[in-house]
C-alpha cells in the first residue's frame, strides 16, 4: 500500500517576498488577504498543514472573517490542526472583536463641534481658573464631530503660545478635515489682542498651505467679564476669517 501523496505547502512555495510577513511589512496590513490576515494570528501551521492551509480550511468552513467571530473552543478545535491552546487564543482575538464592534454600536455620538458656543461649553470647564495661557487644537471631523482634542502649548499669563506648525501637525496627524485654535484668556476678557490677531492670520496662511480648513479660532474667557457677555471671542463669527 503506497503513502497518501503529500500536501503541498503553500506559504514554502511563496517567494520569500509574498510570504504574508514580509507583505505586510513592505505594503502594509491592508495588502494582505483575509486568509493570509487570519494566517498571521494562526502564525504556524501543524505537520502537514502550513499556517496559509489552515488559514484557508477555517475561512471555507465558517463561510467568511465575520463568522469566525462566532466561533467558540469547541468549534476551531473541530478543524484538524487546530489544538487546546491555539483554539484557546483564537477565541481570545474573537472575543476582543465582538466586544470592540459591541462598544461601536453602543458609542455615544462624539460631540457636534460646530459653532464657537458649541467650543466654548465643551472647553469651559478646561479654561475655567487657568492662571496661565493654553492653547488647544480641536481636530474635527467632515461632520464637524471631535476627533480629539490637543493641547499645544501651556504659556505664561502675559504671552500666547500658539504656533501654527504645531496645531496643524496635530490635525494632519489625527486624519483631521477641519481644525479650531482654542486658547484662554487668564483675565477672562477674551476680547483678542493685536498678537491674537497676527496670530490667526498665520494660521490662517498655514491652513490654505496644508489644504485642512481652520474652521475658527476661538478665544474663551468669562461672560461676566467679557464685555459682549458671551465669555468668549470667535474670529469667524466676527469676520475676520
Amino acid at each position: 500500500m503506497s503513502d497518501a501523496p503529500a500536501v503541498p505547502n503553500r506559504l514554502r512555495s511563496l517567494a520569500p517576498g509574498e510570504r504574508p510577513q514580509e507583505r505586510m511589512e513592505k505594503h502594509g496590513v491592508d495588502s494582505l488577504s483575509d486568509t493570509e490576515l487570519l494566517a498571521m494570528l494562526l502564525r504556524s501551521g501543524t505537520r502537514g498543514h502550513d499556517v496559509l492551509t489552515l488559514a484557508a480550511g477555517l475561512l471555507a468552513h465558517a463561510g467568511s472573517l465575520g463568522r469566525l467571530v462566532t466561533w467558540k473552543e469547541a468549534d476551531f478545535r473541530r478543524h484538524k490542526g487546530i489544538g487546546k491552546v491555539k483554539a484557546m487564543q483564537l477565541v481570545v482575538v474573537m472575543t476582543v472583536i465582538a466586544r470592540v464592534l459591541k462598544e461601536e454600536r453602543n458609542a455615544v455620538p462624539a460631540p457636534l463641534l460646530d459653532t464657537a458656543a458649541l467650543v466654548f461649553a465643551h472647553l469651559a470647564p478646561l479654561a475655567r481658573g487657568l492662571a496661565v495661557e493654553k492653547v488647544w487644537a480641536v481636530c474635527l471631523n467632515r461632520k464637524n464631530r471631535l476627533l480629539r482634542l490637543v493641547e499645544i502649548s501651556s504659556g505664561t499669563v502675559s504671552s500666547s503660545l500658539v504656533h501654527p506648525r504645531e496645531v496643524f501637525r496635530e490635525a494632519i496627524r489625527e486624519g483631521a478635515s477641519s481644525v479650531i485654535c482654542a486658547h484662554n484668556h487668564p483675565s477672562g476678557d477674551p476680547t483678542p489682542s493685536a498678537e491674537d490677531r497676527v496670530v490667526t492670520r498665520r494660521l490662517r496662511e498655514a491652513a490654505q498651505a496644508v489644504e485642512i480648513e481652520l474652521h475658527d479660532h476661538v478665544i474663551l474667557g468669562t461672560p461676566g467679564v467679557d464685555p459682549a457677555g458671551l465669555g468668549y471671542f470667535s474670529f469667524r463669527a466676527a469676520g475676520l476669517l
